[in-house]
């Protein structure tokens, strides 16, 4: 099968590419176990780039291995897309983490005090801690979070 790009499409492509990479080196100190994967295919679409119009949002990386440019990097669109999506990931992982924490600590809680009575809907019940800490940041953002270093505050 053989495709054809307009520029700005392949420019979009490796746009997309630069975006998917951005999501498999995620993990804090860059390496990750799912690099190997798409490090190939990367380097196939990158090698196009210049053969479609888009040589100038290529680089020879240090170790040889084409990278997206600076001016990829630069792009204002692609920040503010990497920033809204690196923003709805806090607060969503933060909002699933403290309800995660909450309901085991209420189940806990309920199983060590010899609580009696209907079994608890802790899918329905983790829905409500969530809803209450959405409620909590979009009022308060950060403002009201504490954190208690070794129960000294």
């Amino acid at each position: 099968m053989k495709e054809s790009f307009s520029p700005q499409e392949f420019a979009r492509l490796l746009e997309l590419v630069h975006l998917g990479m951005r999501t498999v080196m995620s993990r804090q100190g860059g390496a990750s176990p799912f690099f190997e994967r798409y490090a190939g295919v990367e380097q196939k679409i990158l090698k196009m780039a210049e053969r479609h119009g888009c040589g100038d949002l290529v680089d020879v990386g240090g170790s040889g291995t084409l990278v997206p440019s600076a001016k990829v990097d630069a792009d204002k669109v692609l920040r503010k897309m990497v920033g809204e999506a690196d923003n709805d990931i806090f607060w969503h992982e933060l909002v699933a983490r403290l309800a995660d924490r909450d309901l085991g600590v209420e189940q806990t809680t309920a199983a060590l005090s010899g609580q009696d009575g209907p079994p608890i809907n802790a899918e329905a019940r983790l829905k409500e801690i969530e809803e209450t800490y959405w409620e909590e940041f979009q009022k308060h953002d950060l403002a009201r979070v504490l954190v208690l270093r070794a129960g000294k505050g």
